[in-house]
């Protein structure tokens, strides 16, 4: 791989990506062949935001590879509750461990924690930035249920402003030819300037709709996603956005035959049970898919292990990122790097909140 860390989707290159796909699909076919392959080796699952799917996932993972999991599921039964900062946390347990899943609400916490272990760490979801494990599981499900990743509509729906889901599979699929995406959402959680402007770059044709039922007759894909309690500033604006967008079956009389709906899970309200039972409806063997994703990722991670330390210095600026939620916010000891575009503005390399200049 040409990266030691799987912080953004952008670090698989196209030819790494279907490489994963295609030894998921060989573990899926033959697991027994791979039981031993990562024996000896030790995954640290660090879960500072609750999860079931990602941390199960990644553990069972790693068990059916034949290694072995230590980690936390909640940082109050670690130093972390006594103010242990993450570079001291990711310090240690990169010296325990052989590869690093780590789950944080702050965005960026995952690149943070890159630059202070010496074992490999994986983004398993950095607040509502990034999410590319999810990403995987996305595209082995896509590339066995519609046979390709290219040609294709696909409609994302919910909260595209804090879905992390949402920003890793536009980032990776603009990277497939005649891929269109149909953005579903209100207008206060719309996908942010950044996600276009991946789109933008990949001359990747996108639209934005305010219902499902607009959307519905031209989608190939239908990626559903909750709207976030848990991103939102107070329970009066959750209010405000739940339950705007539900999936049930009258809306899919008018959707193609062959359409796929997939979830990240966890679901609230958005798809009704008797959806389930729809052929369409592919969210539940997604989790299955998932995990022969990341057996695949972390066998090639743990293939060529690299544990050289990333380098201390950075090119660093005066100014502050302004988003409340980086993780710069809460871990001030960081250097503040940035990556300018254009002459007068610049991006937060943890994650990518702008700032003009």
């Amino acid at each position: 791989m040409k990266t030691k860390h799987v912080i953004d989707p952008e670090d698989l290159s196209v030819s790494e990506l279907m490489d994963i796909i295609r030894l998921a699909n060989e573990i899926k076919q033959s697991p027994q062949d791979f039981s031993g392959a990562c024996r000896g080796k030790i995954l640290a699952t660090l879960f500072y935001e609750p999860s079931t799917r990602t941390q199960m996932s990644f553990k069972t993972a790693m068990l059916r590879l034949g290694g072995s999991v230590i980690g936390f599921d909640n940082p109050q039964n670690s130093s972390v509750a006594k103010g242990e900062s993450l570079k001291d946390t990711i310090t240690v347990v990169g010296g325990y461990t052989d590869i690093i899943a780590i789950r944080h609400p702050s965005e960026g916490a995952a690149r943070a924690a890159a630059m202070y272990s010496a074992a490999p760490v994986i983004n398993a979801g950095d607040g509502g930035h990034l999410h590319p494990t999810q990403t995987l599981t996305d595209v082995v499900t896509l590339y066995n249920e519609k046979g390709s990743l290219s040609d294709m509509t696909i409609g994302l729906c919910g909260d595209l402003k804090n879905g992390r889901t949402v920003h890793s599979l536009i980032k990776t699929m603009s990277h497939f030819k005649g891929n269109k995406f149909v953005l579903i959402s209100t207008p206060e959680l719309a996908v942010p300037q950044y996600i276009k402007d991946v789109m933008n770059a990949s001359d990747c044709e996108y639209t934005e709709v305010p219902t499902l039922q607009e959307a519905m007759p031209m989608l190939d894909v239908l990626y559903m996603t909750r709207i976030q309690r848990e991103r939102f500033a107070s329970p009066e604006d959750y209010e405000k956005q739940k339950g705007v967008f539900v999936l049930d079956r009258k809306k899919l009389l008018t959707a193609k035959p062959d359409m796929k709906i997939l979830h990240p899970l966890p679901r609230v309200d958005e798809i009704e049970v008797d959806v389930d039972y729809d052929p369409r409806a592919k969210y539940f063997v997604q989790t299955i898919y998932g995990m022969y994703a990341r057996m695949a990722l972390m066998k090639t991670m743990l293939d060529k292990p690299d544990r050289t330390p990333m380098p201390r210095k950075f090119d660093t600026h005066k100014v502050h990122c302004d988003n409340p939620r980086c993780i710069t916010a809460t871990e001030s000891y960081l250097p503040k790097i940035f990556k300018e575009v254009g002459g007068d503005m610049l991006t937060c390399t943890y994650c990518d909140g702008r700032k003009l200049i």
